[in-house]
């Protein structure tokens, strides 16, 4: 480096390329953006498998029906309730319109709450339920149907349903919210420690703020994906 016209033709070389690869880090999403964890687990023969949204058809509030197709090419959130509940389902639901306001401008976002307890919670019991809190989105659906289809899917979910005597109003369920992307994928954060979340508590508002922050990660991942295949698609049109 003792030549000063070496180190001046270095000098030149640097601020000439310099720009161009900071362009290249900030346009491309692959380099800068951070993609949400895809939830996978082992099965019985040791293979590594994705966690995936199970199939469904139930009955919403407004009485139409509620299936994968309802939900397709949309990143859409799970919970599991019951209209009479005492306990935490009121705080969820609130929490829960949390996320729905938030993210009820896009199409391609929906929320689906499950009953545990389709007995008493018909589509008109489920209808009552929504007026009564406001919520008349049209994304947002309250579902119904068979018992032991609406405790698989909450199992399939990473939740858990069950008729229990002795809990408050007779149901036990888990207060997570759970999200899924638009392949029917279960995705989620890793904590601090490493550690897959999988779900998140729907009744800790940290944890919601922390599910808000991950739905507009997965968002943003498909419309930079969206982005960069238009891109392509543009270059092959030249």
């Amino acid at each position: 480096m003792g030549n000063p016209r070496l180190r001046k033709y270095l000098v030149l070389f640097i601020i000439l390329l310099l720009p161009s690869v900071l362009y290249l880090l900030l346009t491309t999403g692959r380099h800068n953006f951070a993609h949400l964890p895809v939830l996978t687990y082992t099965d019985e023969l040791g293979r590594e498998q994705v966690r995936k949204a199970p199939q469904f058809r139930f009955i919403s509030q407004d009485s139409t029906v509620v299936d994968n197709a309802t939900v397709k090419d949309k990143v859409y959130v799970v919970d599991f309730f019951f209209t009479r509940c005492p306990s935490i389902c009121p705080i969820m639901t609130e929490n829960m319109r949390k996320v729905y306001d938030r993210f009820k401008g896009y199409e391609d976002f929906a929320v689906i709450s499950h009953t545990v307890d389709p007995v008493n919670d018909t589509p008109k019991a489920l209808a009552e339920y929504a007026l009564k809190r406001k919520i008349d989105g049209d994304r947002w659906y309250f579902v119904t149907g068979q018992k032991d289809s609406l405790y698989s899917a909450a199992f399939q979910y990473l939740s858990s349903a069950m008729e229990d005597s002795l809990a408050p109003g007779g149901f036990l369920h888990t207060e997570y919210f759970v999200l899924v992307d638009k392949d029917g994928q279960l995705r989620s954060r890793i904590d601090d420690e490493g550690n897959m979340i999988g779900v998140y508590d729907g009744t800790d508002m940290q944890q919601v703020n922390n599910f808000i922050d991950d739905i507009k990660v997965l968002m943003a991942e498909y419309r930079l994906e969206l982005k960069e295949n238009n891109r392509f698609k543009d270059k092959e049109d030249e």
